[in-house]
């Protein structure tokens, strides 16, 4: 399935099947009704996101009753009239709508609650419902963390579409030398919107002895000559109907030659991310994808340098399920999409990172980025 072929109809049948998978999961765990407000489990099941304010939005799904949309007034254009997904209730001003949802969810006694609704929402409606409140990630993690062929299909896209700027930086045709971090920052940002990507969740550059904060914040120092520069960047590719869904890469280049101790840093990388890629499919645990890549850095004497998890889930969210990590036991499955990023960075000196996403397969994965990743020189 490509970009054009998705439309209304592929999304619907995809918030359906979402939807029926999602109650199937609820009378498995003896979860009588999920309360979604923030975050991503509501655009997942019906392609709308709340935005952030201090009214109330919140889908009530129960078993044997209509999915209903509690909505503020003002925001009630914004929800698609998806009919066959849900009805809408609007709320006015005057109107409590933790009253309204309180209705909604009455005799339930074990109810999910989204994760990163805010708890004064939580406590606004355990002062009005006797039910006790659950994670709904308890329902719905394990079934976003498996994307359907429409989810693969944005992600893709998404990855794609990023490619092309991480092309240009490695092939210097964005500038480095001479500007501020903030400055390729922005032209980054700025090319991934000229790509098609609905906003920018991200564009980390790190030069010099910044490269070794893994997540350093972009500023006015001055890229010079033979310095390595971190770039770490993605957004969301987003269609009418649906949510935002990111992509995240990262390539390292070097404005000049690097002393020998870099070049041998970053071969290291390039064989522990390329053994994991090589490695990635159903059935691995997370933490032995994580320690394939882990235990070859260490070889070299880089371990104490390596200082983050090899990767993470990606979605509708940056970083969601799967993440991984030593100590998560969780068997890949096919389906999940995730980040393979190992990092080697020797503080206030420099560092590398190489990632790409993936996406697991029975026998292996697809990955989505292809961009070379050999160490290039820029000016």
């Amino acid at each position: 399935m490509n970009e054009l072929a998705i439309g209304a109809r592929e999304f619907s049948k995809a918030y359906l099947s979402r939807l029926e998978k999602v109650l199937q999961r609820m009378d498995v765990l003896g979860v009588d009704a999920l309360v979604l407000s923030l975050g991503a489990d509501l655009p997942w099941l019906t392609g709308y996101q709340a935005m952030p304010l201090e009214r109330l939005t919140a889908l009530v799904i129960r078993h044997n009753e209509e999915p209903v949309m509690v909505v503020p007034a003002l925001e009630a254009p914004r929800v698609s009239q998806q009919g066959h997904l849900f009805r809408v209730r609007k709320w006015q001003e005057y109107e409590d709508p933790y009253d309204i949802v309180a209705g909604a969810i009455e005799g339930c006694g074990r109810i999910g609650i989204s994760d990163r609704t805010w708890a004064v929402s939580l406590l606004n409606l355990q002062s009005r419902s006797k039910a006790t409140f659950l994670s709904a990630s308890l329902v719905t993690k394990d079934l976003r963390s498996v994307k359907d062929s429409v989810e693969r299909a944005m992600l893709a896209e998404a990855a794609r579409r990023t490619d092309r700027i991480a092309q240009s930086v490695i092939s210097g045709e964005v500038r480095f030398t001479g500007r501020s971090e903030r400055e390729i920052s922005m032209e980054i940002s700025e090319r991934l919107i000229a790509a098609g990507l609905a906003k920018v969740n991200f564009s980390i550059v790190g030069s010099g002895p910044n490269s070794s904060s893994p997540h350093h914040e972009p500023g006015k120092r001055i890229v010079g000559r033979c310095e390595a520069i971190v770039c770490d960047f993605g957004g969301e590719f987003r269609l009418e109907e649906s949510a935002g869904y990111c992509s995240d890469i990262t390539r390292t280049v070097a404005t000049g030659e690097m002393p020998d101790r870099f070049v041998e840093l970053y071969s290291v990388l390039q064989v522990a991310q390329r053994r994991q890629l090589d490695n990635v499919r159903e059935g691995i645990s997370c933490e032995r994808l994580d320690e394939i890549g882990r235990s070859y850095i260490g070889e070299f004497g880089y371990d104490e340098y390596f200082i983050h998890r090899t990767g993470h889930g990606i979605g509708i969210e940056e970083h969601e399920e799967p993440y991984i990590v030593i100590g998560n036991s969780d068997s890949i499955e096919a389906g999940n999409a995730f980040s393979i990023e190992p990092g080697i960075y020797i503080p206030n000196l420099y560092g590398a990172r190489i990632e790409d996403i993936v996406i697991a397969t029975e026998s292996g994965c697809e990955v989505l980025n292809n961009v070379d990743r050999s160490l290039h020189q820029v000016e």
